[in-house]
């Protein structure tokens, strides 16, 4: 591989869509380390492009394909990724190249088959006229250089870039990686168990059932006429044997840089800190309604796309209602808040949530004005010997002002159980489920429940904490997911040294299986068995599972942590980066 020049696509290079954007930028440097010639290539949208790229002038060679490509419409932007590892970039602008459209989805179905007659522009058109140009550049490239050329391809967006260079009878050498089969993530929000009915189901009519054949038939085709075939997990390869009628020949699990990461003497210290900006907001959130004992209170949380059934979410709001009743009938003081940080069609904070929030501010803003005051008068009496009372702390304009900021404050009926208004909150799936399952946030709830429907910035005048900043601040992730082709958030919440909860059914709980022991009592990561189970196991399983966590005592909780933290060391890139490299080595000693 020192000698060979390697290229990796994406539509995610400089333009972050989902989870391929973490694997490229988290993989890059150790990439780098195994390759003198790397370059990556993405799409150009000015837009994204202007906060993460930095244009510069490209070498000789590179200079002699961009202009022959700009012949053909394609301009072409080299530069570096402002990312930690600053990679070499090669950004296509097709725009012009659009008009080529039809003739490129012709040569598509008559060479392979792929059926895109009705695809709409930039559900399926756009990305394959990229890709296609994709192909183009790493063909040219590749005759400029007397060296061993690779592409790297990931997901069917990038699959034309292929099927050019087999059109074109390069000597490129091809790996496609498929991170989520098209039809299993089609099948899985459609509430499908296909795991279960793979014998009964034709893919190829399954396709056309679900209006995606384009999609299934290019990432068909991109698998069978790559060189080398991977997938990220056990569970992806499945689907692939099955509906792209082809088994990896490496899999490629993706890792991260968990070197990075604070250590978890850091984390220990953060974790304090985050938690306590999280009582804050549960002090206005909950406490004009009624109070609860703070200091015997755990946070779970599940965080992700908004996929009802494919990420789990209707399996842990069940398994938060039994539990719920659980710790009711058991008069538990143990209270559970359960944050579901799912993004959602959102129209404005709660009113009634701002207006709390105004008065929790005036009232600390207070305090804080007359704490010195106070602790002098404080250290007074003890000192004097006089007794303590609040006419002898406090003055009286002090204590009327305080007093009618707390009337203010004071609210009737139950907490809300989101933090904004949505747009179609009548039809919400996730507000719906949890009224269904008796989850309204009474004062005899034993678990609350609060759908913070926005991304995490760290800046959205609620919580104002990060993605992870909020992991960190928490005490269980729970991910219970029924489609996971790996699941960044368990490996997350563990190199930010928090216990969590993932499935068989997600590549990286299966990963993980092989390391974890399920027989102690603190294994950091818990593997929660759904293949072949149904519903009703599952969400059963899952609030046994909740309840023992929340038995455990704060030695305990430490010690679950400190190995969830262990744990996620498996999945450094470090490790895994050699099962790309396999790949890649397979791929160049092809004939």
């Amino acid at each position: 591989m020192d000698n060979a020049f390697l290229v990796e696509a994406s539509w995610e290079v400089c333009n972050k869509v989902g989870g391929i954007h973490t694997v490229i930028t988290s993989k890059s440097q150790y990439v780098m380390n195994s390759f003198k010639d790397y370059v990556l290539v993405g799409p150009y949208f000015y837009d994204k492009a202007s906060k993460e790229f930095v244009e510069k002038l490209p070498p000789g060679r590179f200079q002699s394909v961009f202009n022959t490509l700009k012949n053909q419409g394609i301009i072409c932007h080299y530069g570096t990724w402002l990312i930690d590892s600053k990679p070499n970039v090669v950004l296509l602008d097709f725009s012009n190249f659009i008009s080529n459209k039809n003739s490129i989805k012709t040569k598509l179905w008559d060479k392979f088959r792929i059926d895109s007659l009705f695809t709409q522009f930039f559900d399926f058109d756009q990305p394959v006229i990229w890709a296609y140009t994709v192909g183009m550049f790493v063909d040219e490239l590749s005759k400029k250089f007397d060296k061993p050329f690779l592409l790297q391809a990931h997901e069917w967006l990038t699959g034309a870039a292929i099927l050019y260079l087999k059109m074109a009878g390069s000597t490129v050498k091809t790996v496609f990686t498929t991170h989520a089969t098209v039809l299993g993530r089609t099948l899985a929000n459609s509430n499908i168990n296909f795991y279960s009915e793979f014998d009964s189901i034709d893919p190829d009519k399954a396709a056309y059932q679900y209006g995606v054949q384009a999609k299934h038939q290019l990432e068909k085709q991109s698998a069978l006429n790559a060189d080398v075939f991977t997938t990220v997990s056990e569970i992806t390869n499945l689907e692939a044997r099955n509906f792209l009628k082809r088994s990896a020949d490496v899999i490629v699990e993706n890792g991260l840089n968990v070197s990075k990461f604070p250590t978890y003497d850091e984390l220990a210290i953060k974790h304090k800190l985050y938690k306590s900006k999280i009582k804050e907001f549960l002090l206005y959130y909950f406490f004009p309604y009624y109070s609860f004992d703070l200091d015997n209170t755990l946070m779970y949380f599940l965080l992700g796309r908004y996929e009802f059934k494919a990420k789990g979410i209707d399996i842990f709001i069940r398994a938060l209602a039994e539990l719920n009743n659980r710790l009711k009938s058991e008069n538990s003081n143990k209270t559970i808040i359960s944050f579901i940080w799912v993004p959602a069609n959102v129209k404005r904070i709660r009113p009634e949530l701002l207006e709390a929030k105004t008065y929790y501010d005036d009232l600390k803003s207070t305090l804080d004005d007359n704490s010195e005051e106070v602790k002098q008068r404080l250290l007074y009496l003890l000192l004097s010997g006089k007794s303590l009372s609040k006419a002898s702390l406090f003055k009286e304009d002090f204590l009327f002002h305080v007093k009618k900021t707390l009337l203010q404050l004071k609210r009737t009926g139950n907490p809300p159980l989101s933090t904004h208004e949505l747009y179609n909150e009548s039809s919400d799936a996730i507000l719906n489920s949890l009224v269904e399952h008796g989850l309204l946030n009474r004062k005899e709830d034993r678990v609350k429940v609060i759908f913070y429907p926005i991304y995490l910035s760290g800046a959205d005048g609620l919580l104002d904490l990060n993605y992870y900043e909020s992991i960190t601040a928490s005490h269980l992730g729970v991910f219970p997911s029924f489609y996971e082709p790996w699941g960044y958030t368990p490996v997350e919440s563990a190199a930010s040294a928090i216990s969590s909860v993932t499935t068989d059914l997600a590549g990286f709980g299966r990963f993980i299986s092989h390391y974890t022991n399920p027989n102690l009592k603190t294994p950091g990561i818990y593997v929660l068995k759904r293949f072949n189970k149904s519903d009703d196991e599952v969400v059963s399983e899952l609030s046994s599972l909740m309840y023992s966590y929340s038995l455990l005592n704060k030695g305990e909780r430490i010690k679950d942590k400190i190995e969830a933290n262990r744990l996620s060391k498996l999945v450094d890139w470090s490790v895994l980066v050699k099962n790309y490299l396999k790949a890649y080595s397979l791929a160049l000693n092809k004939r």
